[in-house]
């Protein structure tokens, strides 16, 4: 006998653990699913954990069918996206369910009520608080694995959005990226990163320690600011989201991957953050690190051939001048020096063409294809 499906609105730690644990039993079997650390979920979604809900507001909601979980979304206004931006959005995220058209239209009621009882015009996601979380609906590359900061779901969920009559708002496209050898790279890559450099009197930055990053950070995240200011996703990225970003992915950072430039009066001016991939260690710690299963990510940290691309920034002043082939001049090197063969790049707006274009240098596909929906409310 079919069980009517119940929406229940969270706000127990409990239940954000049902919330987070959800994906988990739906995802088991699946290879291509990383899991997040379900400490960090749960602090996310936590307005007494996340700075976020200075400037947010946000309610969650689980499906349930009997006693079983069988779906679940975040239904959040970004108040920055909405009155200094204009944006009258009301933004859906954290958004899993069953191959069941009729739950994830009662989910997506939620938000659109959720949306209506502040006098918004719209509704888009799967997205975060901020464009500095995870975001975009994979629509291609369902048989390849998610990094650890993009999300993984089964072809049905955009099955379910086009029945609903929602449409494509953004596209984003992921690349993967062959490192050959030094010697066999780009020719025009190495010349140019040399001219560039002299040109404009040009000096990088190496980080041997940890702590030797930290008087960058915040200019970093003005760069990016600066960077991505004029896309269509983009929010400004405020003072306490630095802070939570610091605590959250510091610890997983090796200070060999981080590149940056700056000019002759020591002003910062590009910038690249790369990782080692966690995605397989993720996997095996599934959502809990411990004293015993840390070691796999300790080895994914120093011992890995793969690696991720995560944030690029270069200022506007210079930018179409050259700088990212000084960055990827240095990364070259550095995982020709750390044996890393494949590179994975952070979801890019479609019409970001221009790191696109570099790619083109390098023997590459492009493997993965997210999107965000949309539906005026």
């Amino acid at each position: 006998m079919y069980q009517k499906v119940i929406i229940k609105e969270i706000n127990t730690i409990k239940d954000y653990k049902t919330f987070v644990m959800f994906p988990f039993e739906l995802y088991k079997n699946n290879p291509c699913w990383v899991p997040p650390i379900i400490n960090e979920e749960i602090e996310t979604i936590d307005p007494k954990t996340n700075p976020v809900y200075q400037n947010a507001d946000a309610r969650f909601y689980l499906a349930y069918q009997g006693d079983k979980v069988v779906g679940r979304i975040a239904a959040m206004v970004n108040w920055i996206e909405v009155k200094e931006l204009q944006k009258s959005k009301v933004r859906f995220g954290w958004f899993d369910v069953i191959d069941d058209l009729s739950v994830t239209e009662l989910l997506m009621d939620q938000v659109v009520a959720f949306g209506k009882e502040y006098q918004l015009d719209y509704i888009e996601g799967p997205v975060g608080f901020s464009n500095l979380d995870k975001a975009g609906l994979l629509i291609e590359g369902f048989d390849e694995r998610n990094t650890m900061i993009t999300l993984y779901n089964a072809p049905y969920y955009q099955k379910h959005f086009e029945a609903l009559n929602y449409t494509i708002q953004a596209k984003w496209v992921e690349y993967e990226i062959k490192i050959s050898d030094f010697e066999t790279s780009p020719e025009k890559v190495k010349r140019f990163s040399s001219v560039i450099m002299e040109r404009y009197h040009l000096r990088l930055l190496e980080f041997k320690k940890r702590k030797d990053i930290l008087p960058y950070v915040d200019q970093m995240f003005e760069l990016l600011g600066e960077t991505y200011k004029n896309l269509q996703t983009f929010v400004p990225i405020q003072d306490y989201q630095v802070q939570h970003y610091k605590d959250r992915y510091f610890k997983f950072i090796n200070p060999d991957f981080i590149k940056c430039v700056v000019d002759k009066n020591e002003r910062l001016i590009a910038f690249a953050i790369t990782m080692p991939s966690f995605a397989s260690a993720l996997q095996k710690v599934n959502g809990k690190i411990n004293i015993f299963n840390s070691i796999h990510l300790l080895k994914a940290l120093w011992f890995n051939n793969r690696a991720s691309f995560y944030l690029i920034g270069v200022h506007p002043e210079f930018q179409n001048k050259g700088i990212t082939a000084i960055i990827f001049n240095e990364v070259q090197k550095l995982f020709n020096k750390k044996n890393i063969t494949i590179v994975e790049t952070n979801p890019e707006l479609e019409e970001n063409t221009a790191i696109q274009k570099l790619w083109k240098n390098y023997e590459n596909r492009q493997h993965k294809k997210r999107a965000t929906f949309t539906k005026t409310i």
